[in-house]
């Protein structure tokens, strides 16, 4: 296919992507699992793992290989404005209420995993099914540990606003804990992207350069921007030309993050949390998110699940090993942040809770395994694997969480909102 004949099939992609997603979207609806999940559903089922199984042809020619390129982009852009919202909408001054609890909380939830997902690595490193021949067995347990440490945070922060809980007790803890572990996570991935190209000084720079970017854009380039906060609630208000100035930012962040190998989300999300709040905050809301949401993010899902052949896990041997991986998740992030939780005081009900939630993977594990895949750290059957438990950890969190802390409507006289 020439580029012009690309352009014009990206077009019918978009639309049979949308029209899957909200298919399935409406039938996941009705099982109380939120867009997000339906759609890393959706994504599978335009996969080889089903579209490409029964319908081969059709498959092949509407997403032809040549064709990844255009959607890894397009998908790239989505992510990116998702997490930029998500830094918008995030407090850091709630979190400073329970920073002990979320370091403790977070500390469990990443020891715990990776030391689970490191053991599996050494007992899988010498399968040549798993990771690629020029993985290291250190660089496989460093991959596997940093992959289950990982935390849903983009669906976590979702499911904590439909429920209602974004400035509640809970709803703080639960995001601050998560912010922190996705963060070491991606520390552990830069030092095993150094260490696979044999240059640690990737890892000083991923490390170094976020610690130096989030310290300018949540120092200075906040101060900067707070006379055009001023100036969108006066207005009543966002300008095209501030609108514009912003999305220059996002990109910049996400260009900056991504070229220091920490992955583009982080740049987006930290020049979120720089944004002003107010009115600010809730017009970038009101302009970006619906957009975001129906148009863009779906697209990533698709990318996902068109790299996902669950066809490959077809011994029992495999589907063993998916059974150990899903444990190991299981136990190691949502048993280990529970017990976190009740050390620190928090009732068996929010414990549950918080346990629950920092046990779906979700979005962010997408991102992670795609990044080792494309790396050519993992094979494609661990990569199935990881993608069925991500799929199942999310899955598991609306459900248990609202039979744990009860429906939105039966706890709305209960939750008071953190002063």
């Amino acid at each position: 296919m020439n580029s012009f004949d690309l352009s014009v099939l990206f077009f019918l992609q978009l639309a049979f992507i949308l029209a899957v997603c909200r298919m399935v979207g409406m039938v996941f609806k009705r099982l109380g699992q939120s867009q997000v999940v339906s759609e890393m559903i959706a994504g599978v089922l335009m996969g080889p793992s089903l579209m490409g199984w029964l319908l081969p042809d059709f498959s092949a020619y509407l997403f032809p290989s040549a064709s990844k390129p255009i959607l890894f982009a397009v998908c790239q852009v989505g992510l990116v404005l998702y997490m930029f919202l998500i830094g918008v909408e995030f407090d850091i001054d709630l979190i400073r209420s329970r920073l002990r609890s979320a370091a403790s909380i977070s500390l469990a939830g990443i020891l715990a995993p990776f030391a689970l997902g490191a053991l599996l690595a050494f007992y899988l490193a010498s399968d040549g099914s798993f990771f690629s021949s020029k993985t290291t067995q250190l660089q496989a347990m460093l991959f596997m540990g940093a992959a289950m440490s990982i935390t849903a945070f983009p669906m976590l922060a979702r499911i904590i606003f439909e429920q209602g809980l974004s400035r509640t007790s809970l709803g703080t803890l639960a995001l601050a804990a998560g912010s922190m572990d996705d963060a070491a996570a991606w520390c552990v991935l830069a030092v095993v992207l150094a260490s696979f190209q044999n240059n640690m000084n990737i890892a000083v720079y991923a490390i170094g350069g976020g610690i130096l970017f989030a310290v300018i854009a949540l120092v200075v380039i906040k101060r900067l921007l707070k006379p055009l906060g001023r100036m969108v609630e006066t207005a009543g208000e966002m300008s095209p030309g501030i609108l514009s100035l912003v999305l220059m930012l996002a990109m910049l962040g996400a260009w900056f993050t991504d070229f220091i190998q920490i992955y583009a989300v982080f740049g987006a999300f930290v020049m979120g949390i720089a944004m002003p709040r107010g009115k600010f905050a809730q017009e970038l809301h009101r302009i970006i998110y619906p957009l975001t949401i129906a148009f863009l993010l779906p697209v990533f899902f698709v990318y996902s699940g068109l790299n996902t052949k669950i066809g490959l896990v077809n011994t029992p041997h495999l589907w063993l090993i998916a059974a150990l991986v899903l444990l190991a998740a299981i136990v190691g992030k949502g048993v280990a942040c529970y017990l976190a939780a009740r050390w620190h005081g928090e009732s068996h009900k929010e414990a549950m809770a918080i346990g629950t939630l920092m046990n779906a993977r979700g979005l962010m594990e997408l991102i992670i395994l795609n990044i080792g895949l494309q790396r050519g750290i993992i094979e494609p059957a661990l990569f199935a694997i990881l993608v069925m438990m991500a799929i199942v950890t999310t899955l598991m969190a609306t459900p248990i969480f609202e039979r744990v802390y009860g429906s939105k409507a039966a706890r709305a006289h209960q939750i008071k909102p953190v002063q």
